[in-house]
């Protein structure tokens, strides 16, 4: 009788951090406030070995991803390009965000991020986050992973994970 394992990395390093402005459209017709959080990501990778190296997953090129996506997010307001409920207008100058119809916000366009998910809550980030660490490393050369999960905490104690297994 043989044994069948599987490798697991993590990497959830102190930069790995992002402070942005969101706000999430809610059940009925409701749209809290705009406000922030001290984000923290991390990620994990499971999946074979490269051959040539004995690892699953290079650790300077999974912290080089994360540490690129996080930064693209810091200081930055997080606007749901998807979101039903809310029409997203931009121009070289400005983003307009209207909810329901009615205007709510403009903000300069340099400080925004207009992210293609539904809403901006922690699942949805780390979901995006999920893909892009998965596109990133693919590019780069890992073969032979099998999962990616990411978590996102918006506040100690307060997170959710994505975890996405790859065919």
């Amino acid at each position: 009788m043989g044994t069948r394992g599987e490798f697991k990395v993590a990497v959830t390093k102190e930069d790995l951090v992002f402070a942005s402005a969101h706000f999430i459209t809610l059940s009925g017709h409701r749209c809290e406030a705009l406000h922030g959080h001290n984000y923290r990501a991390g990620a994990v990778v499971e999946g074979g070995l490269e051959t040539d190296s004995w690892y699953v997953v290079d650790f300077v090129a999974l912290k080089r991803v994360m540490k690129r996506l996080t930064d693209e997010l810091d200081h930055r307001v997080l606007l749901p390009r998807d979101n039903p409920k809310l029409t997203i207008a931009t121009d070289e100058e400005t983003v307009r965000v209207a909810f329901d119809g009615r205007p709510r916000y403009v903000f300069p366009t340099r400080d925004c991020v207009i992210l293609p998910i539904p809403n901006t809550t922690v699942e949805m980030l780390a979901q995006y986050l999920a893909g892009r660490v998965r596109t990133e490393l693919a590019q780069g050369g890992a073969m032979h992973l099998r999962a990616i999960e990411i978590e996102v905490e918006e506040n100690f104690g307060q997170s959710a994970s994505y975890r996405e297994t790859l065919d």
